[in-house]
């Protein structure tokens, strides 16, 4: 799968005071290209200075096999996580039991690129990249 990334930022979930409004004003500026998009979307993480803990890229993205600059092969192994779109919170919700997990040694993390697939029907999932070993 290639995507194109629309907008990225840099930034860091517990040392940048300014995450949320960063996370969202990038959103609002893709919103304009993404109102033509039929297909998913995404929240692409990548770029990370060590683990959750440090910076990160995160960027807009859609699929685009022709001008997609970033690719994602069939060699990396992910494990998917399915949001609850009924709560509020259910992305940050979702987050919290994907460190959870790491932290207590149940999630072995590549640290690669991990997304966020906002489907057309309103369905969310997260895949993690994990490591082969």
């Amino acid at each position: 799968m290639n995507l194109k990334l629309i907008k990225t930022i840099r930034t860091n979930n517990f040392n940048d005071e300014n995450v949320m409004g960063k996370i969202k004003n990038m959103w609002e500026e893709a919103s304009i290209e993404l109102s033509n998009i039929d297909g998913c979307i995404y929240g692409l993480y990548f770029d990370y200075e060590t683990d959750y803990k440090g910076d990160y890229h995160l960027g807009v993205a859609i699929e685009d096999e022709v001008n997609g600059t970033i690719n994602l092969n069939d060699n990396i192994k992910y494990e998917v996580f399915k949001v609850s779109t009924k709560l509020e919170n259910g992305i940050l919700n979702t987050w919290m039991e994907i460190w959870d997990k790491e932290k207590e040694g149940h999630l072995k993390r590549a640290y690669t690129f991990d997304y966020e697939k906002y489907y057309p029907n309103g369905d969310i999932e997260i895949f993690i990249a994990v490591d082969n070993m």
